[in-house]
């Protein structure tokens, strides 16, 4: 959550309400589902919709990378470099949403071996 905040505030200011706004809402709310499915007995719900807000959020960042939002820099100027920049900054991040969706995948695996699901 720490670099996706850095990285969003680097989109355009004209982003800053719209889509960087949903993706920063839909990282929150996959935050506590994750919290929810914790506390919950039976898992299958909030697994379910735990999955779907990983891919929503994982669609949003391709989303934000195809209109080209990881290149700016503070106040919507183009970095210099910015293609390189682009490219590291959507990869960092498309690894670490890649992770969170092997780690959900696992905990439904679980919840299927258990009985939860």
């Amino acid at each position: 959550m720490r670099l996706l905040n850095i990285y969003l505030n680097h989109f355009p200011k004209h982003e800053r309400h719209a889509l960087c706004s949903t993706i920063r809402l839909t990282a929150y709310e996959l935050f506590n589902i994750m919290t929810e499915v914790h506390k919950r007995y039976y898992k299958k719900t909030a697994l379910t919709l735990l999955d779907v807000k990983h891919e929503q959020l994982r669609m949003q960042i391709y989303l934000a990378y195809e209109l080209g939002y990881f290149k700016f820099n503070h106040e919507a100027e183009m970095a210099e470099g910015a293609e390189c920049k682009e490219g590291h900054r959507y990869l960092t991040i498309s690894r670490y949403v890649d992770e969170l969706g092997k780690l959900i995948g696992a905990w439904i695996a679980g919840a299927r071996e258990k009985g939860e699901w």
